[in-house]
Order: C-alpha cells, then structure tokens, then sequence
C-alpha cells in the first residue's frame, strides 16, 4: 500500500479472517496480529499486539456459526483499539447478525438487529461497512456513518461471462422480498423478471409453501436471486417451482451462504445447475459440486481505500455499479 498507508490496521475476528486477509493483500498490506481466542473458563480473551495509537483501525467479523461469540469478539476488539487510541475504527461486518430480526413479529418479540447496532456503537466504533443488509431499514439502527455495499458488482461480469444475460433468461426473486433485488439485476442484464409468492405457517415460521409463481418461465434460463440461505429450503423449493413452470435450466446467486444443517446436501442434490455465492461467510470446507464462490475482498479493499483517503464510498459503488 505504500508509505501513505503506514496509519491503517486490518484486524480480524475469528468469523473473518480469511476474507480480511485477502483484503489486506488486495491492498498490497498485511494483517495486524492479535490474539483472539478465550480464556480457560470460556470467555473471550482478546489482545491486539501491535500499536494502533493515531491510526486508522479497521476490525473485519462475520457471523456464519457460534454467533454470540463472535459478537464479543468484536465488542471486545473494538473495545481494545478504542482503549489503545486508535484515531478510528471501523468494523466491516460483510453478513450483519440477527438481521433477520429488524422488527417485531409477533408479541413480545425484541429488535435483535437494533440490540446488537446498539452494543457496537456503545463499544466504541466509528464506522460500519456492511453488505447486501437482508433489510435495508437496519442502516437506520445507527447513528454513526454506515456504508452498505451491494452484491452487484461483485456478480454483474460473472453473469454475464455465463451467458445469463437477454430475453433468454429470467430472473426469479423466490419471494416477495426479493423483488428488488431481482429487478435491479433484471436492468442490468436485460432479462425479464419472475416472482414466487410463498407464505409462512404460523406453527413454523422457517417453513415456506409456495402459493402462486407469476411470470413467463417456459423455455428460459432461470437465476434465482436472494441475499441468504439459512437451510436452503426456500431457494431449492424455488429451483423446483421454476422448472416446473417451464424453464430449460435454473441457477441461483446469494450473497451470504451461511448453509445451516444440511444445506450443502440440499443443495447438491436440487435442480439447481450453479449457485454463486460469495465468501461474506466462510466457504464450508466440502462445497457441492454445484456451488461456485466469488470472493467480495476487492470490493470491500476498495472500500477501505476510500474510508481511510477520506474519499466517498458512495460515489465510489455508484461508478462500479454504472460501469457494470
């Protein structure tokens, strides 16, 4: 990175590393040493072992698995660096916890994702980068600056290198939730658009049965595209509606890939031909056949750049996003 870069630090947490550190080599930088792991009576014991006085501090986690832990692992980091008089720190969460939970549902239910926005802005943090929020609203959990980024440009030239592009391919939101996502995609690559109204039991909120699927799939190439998969379920029932309607191949894209259970079966063994996802979560060690992964490093790299040159991140994504 250079002399200019000599103030700026990347640490990661345990649910992250292998992502920040590509981050760190996409900026011809390295990762910042620290000790992250627990104590003998399981609690997190966290120690940064360099100096971070004056310098711009970045702290990457993500939350694929042992959730709670991670999270005190940020705090705790963000606590340390702040403790350390880091000038600022900003924690780049690529898959934002408990975003599933940004309302209340039913009767006395929390706002998870507003308790966890409130903890790590009383940790100390400056700054947040996130990706592809499952709702956007989240952002308004935050009173300090937040850059979300979105799964675009990491998938747009992919999409298109496979031939997903035109009147030949329909993208499929596999919800009603998913409607924006795949009409931003459907403009960027010209395609027609289909949507499957699903609706939950109210004995079984995680289950999906699918109530209806608008839009022309007969002899298309169909792209399903949403923002996670938990236990797959939804996205392989999805695949099965699309091919029944009609369409000659269906693919699928999610940004966050957190696989629960046995989702990577569920997947492997569905209609689906490829699943893109990206490595905002830790890629499981024994992928399908069937799962192709690209990595978000030199979009979050390009991120940090211009966080730490104090130059707009938004103007930034609004280039790429125009260029694809």
């Amino acid at each position: 990175m250079g002399p200019a870069f000599d103030d700026l630090n990347i640490f990661a947490g345990n649910g992250c590393v292998q992502l920040a550190r590509d981050v760190a080599d996409v900026l011809d930088t390295r990762l910042s040493e620290a000790t992250v792991g627990k104590w003998s009576n399981d609690e997190i014991r966290v120690q940064l072992h360099e100096n971070v006085r004056g310098n711009d501090v970045f702290i990457f986690q993500s939350f694929g698995g042992e959730v709670s832990d991670r999270l005190l692992e940020l705090w705790l980091m963000i606590d340390a660096a702040r403790r350390a008089s880091a000038e600022r720190i900003t924690a780049v969460i690529p898959w934002y916890p408990y975003s599933k939970q940004e309302r209340k549902f039913r009767g006395r239910e929390p706002i998870s994702a507003r308790v966890v926005a409130d903890l790590t802005v009383a940790a100390g943090v400056d700054r947040i980068v996130t990706m592809d929020l499952h709702e956007g609203a989240i952002q308004g959990f935050f009173d300090i600056p937040m850059d979300h980024l979105p799964n675009l440009p990491v998938f747009l030239n992919v999409f298109r290198q496979e031939g997903l592009t035109g009147a030949n391919t329909v993208i499929v939101a596999p919800d009603a939730g998913a409607v924006e996502r795949a009409t931003d995609v459907a403009r960027k690559l010209g395609c027609g658009i289909a949507v499957i109204f699903k609706r939950h039991p109210e004995e079984n909120v995680e289950l999906a049965h699918t109530v209806e699927t608008v839009g022309d799939l007969q002899g298309k190439r169909a792209l399903l595209v949403d923002d996670f998969i938990f236990g797959g379920s939804t996205i392989v029932n999805a695949a099965g509606e699309v091919m029944a309607a009609g369409a000659t191949e269906v693919n699928a894209c999610v940004t966050h890939a957190i696989m629960c259970g046995d989702a990577p079966q569920l997947i492997g063994d569905s209609a689906i031909s490829t699943l893109y996802t990206t490595d905002t979560i830790p890629p499981q060690p024994q992928l399908p056949d069937n799962v192709t992964v690209v990595s978000v490093a030199p979009l979050l790299a390009q991120a940090v750049r211009c966080i730490h040159e104090n130059r707009s991140v938004s103007q930034l994504l609004t280039q790429i996003v125009d260029r694809g």
